[in-house]
């Protein structure tokens, strides 16, 4: 083949364009561009959006895989949780069941012996539903606000707890909210009661702050208290009713060089991010409803003494009356001392 007959020229696929740095100057002004005009009048928000909206399709298969695997994942994760969750829950509820036929017959003897001894019934205490709605800003003290107050019928003094126990005690009652005082502050004292042995003590709110503790102070190295023993109110203070659940011994410290032991308790209430509460009623206030403790009403009190010094004084004069006079009496009226030997001698006895 002659060598005329040859083109020469290369073909399309190897020739070179523009050089490599003149495109690299190009398309970086066109990106600045492109910014600048972004950033400045939003001319490239539609074509965006445009962009968004033809490749979503493409996203949402591709990312299908992905969210198929994590829903079978946290789907298994679900179901083990819940079939845990159920089977502790049958457990509580036979327990529960269990104890509420036993309960159901102690109250029951408890009746009888209380009709027996003819002591009265116990009061049931009623209870008014409030929310939490923030806490208190005072930093040295742990208090909540409810939204409950002085227009509900909330008492300064009323016992407050949540589902699991005693929260705390009202303080503070304002016509709409009332403030409340929680366990674990240092200032609150509440009487408990050992509900394993029976053992009464005091619990004081933990001194050292932030730790969310209770402390039975002043109790004797050698008492009976364990580790995980529970604590109810005693109710021998007239503002909580007795039985509540109020903590669990954490920890009990029994040092040689002291004779009282340093206990620890947790309290059963949630005393941080709580947010429903039940407000009770003071049991004084039972007990006055009741007709068994201080009368409604101050002024009636001195009415009543006075009425009761009347009828005593009333009944006091007939018998002053048929009483005879003694020699000792006749002395007093005459305004000599009696002797000792002008004392009457008794009948039918010696002397």
């Amino acid at each position: 083949m002659p060598l005329e007959t040859l083109d020469r020229t290369p073909p399309p696929f190897f020739k070179q364009g523009p050089s490599a740095l003149s495109r690299l100057v190009v398309f970086s002004a066109l990106a600045l561009v492109l910014m600048v005009a972004d950033a400045r009048f939003k001319l490239v928000q539609p074509l965006r959006a445009a962009i968004a909206t033809v490749l979503y399709p493409a996203q949402w298969l591709a990312l299908q895989p992905v969210q198929m695997i994590e829903d079978g994942t946290g789907y298994l994760t679900e179901l083990k949780t819940a079939r845990k969750t159920e089977e502790a829950a049958r457990r509580k509820l036979a327990a529960q069941s269990q104890r509420a036929g036993q309960v159901e017959q102690l109250q029951l003897e408890n009746e009888r012996l209380r009709q027996l001894l003819g002591l009265r019934d116990r009061l049931t205490v009623p209870g008014t539903a409030a929310q939490v709605l923030y806490d208190a800003t005072d930093p040295f003290s742990r208090r909540v606000v409810i939204d409950k107050g002085q227009l509900n019928g909330v008492q300064p003094g009323s016992p407050v707890m949540d589902e699991s126990g005693v929260l705390g005690q009202v303080t503070r009652v304002y016509p709409f909210v009332s403030e409340v005082t929680l366990l674990i502050d240092r200032d609150q004292v509440i009487p408990v009661m050992n509900a394993r042995t029976g053992q009464r003590a005091v619990a004081y709110g933990d001194a050292t702050p932030r730790t969310g503790l209770l402390e039975l102070r002043y109790m004797p190295v050698g008492e009976d208290v364990r580790e995980g023993d529970e604590l109810v109110t005693s109710g021998i203070d007239g503002v909580y009713p007795p039985g509540l659940p109020v903590a669990k011994v954490a920890a009990v410290d029994r040092r040689s060089d002291s004779s009282f032991a340093r206990i620890y308790c947790t309290p059963l209430a949630q005393v941080q991010g709580v947010t429903y509460v039940m407000v009770l009623q003071p049991v004084t206030d039972q007990l006055r409803l009741a007709g068994v403790g201080p009368s409604a009403t101050p002024a009636s009190a001195p009415a009543s003494a006075a009425s009761a010094a009347s009828a005593a004084a009333a009944a006091s004069a007939p018998a002053a009356k048929a009483r005879p006079a003694t020699p000792a009496s006749a002395a007093g009226k005459a305004g000599k001392p009696p002797r000792a030997g002008n004392h009457p001698k008794p009948q039918g006895g010696k002397p």
